[in-house]
């Protein structure tokens, strides 16, 4: 009987579904300290996908083919704001009670990119397409879940947008130029 999965695959899965379990932990932790009413309704949205993600994953390893790739449905319309604007000083806090929102969004932020780069990394390492396509959603979601909390952050001035001089960037910009590589002579 040929095996179910290469052993690099689930080696890497094994790897997933630890990280999406010590997220789901990770925001439970969070969520007595949350005060703001849209980080809370982010917070619980979030666990709840990544729940039923981690459901699905678990259901396509054990039943071959069985689970389904959803993609996160994330906020719509954003429009950043630039520019700094008064950065507030950051420093560790000394007890868990000193949480502020502003902690919470961020380490939200940090587990989101920290699992997108590990999934894409682990899609890259399945055999199964079933299995690797649903791995590379993983990465999408959680690409798509930083981004609706860059979004409340950068609302909130929690997270600011540096921006450089216009002649910076439209040097920089212009040091790019369309290749003639595809077009036949």
């Amino acid at each position: 009987m040929p095996a179910k999965f290469g052993a690099h695959e689930m080696m890497e899965i094994h790897e997933v579904l630890t990280d999406t379990i010590d997220g789901i932990n990770q925001f439970q932790l969070y969520r007595p300290h949350v005060k703001d009413q849209q980080l809370s309704s982010i917070l619980d949205k979030q666990i709840q996908f990544m729940n039923n993600e981690y459901n699905n994953m678990v259901q396509a390893i054990n039943q071959r083919g069985a689970g389904e790739s959803i993609p996160y449905r994330g906020i719509q319309n954003i429009t950043p704001t630039y520019g700094l604007n008064n950065p507030a000083t950051q420093t560790p806090h000394t007890s868990v009670n000193q949480l502020e929102d502003r902690d919470i969004a961020s380490g939200m932020l940090g587990c989101h990119k920290a699992s997108a780069s590990l999934r894409m990394m682990a899609s890259l390492e399945c055999a199964d397409p079933e299995l690797r396509r649903m791995v590379q959603q993983g990465a999408i979601n959680c690409s798509e879940q930083a981004y609706e909390v860059w979004n409340f952050m950068n609302q909130k001035g929690y997270y600011q947008v540096p921006t450089m001089k216009d002649m910076t960037t439209n040097t920089m910009i212009g040091t790019y130029s369309t290749s003639n590589m595809g077009q036949m002579s």
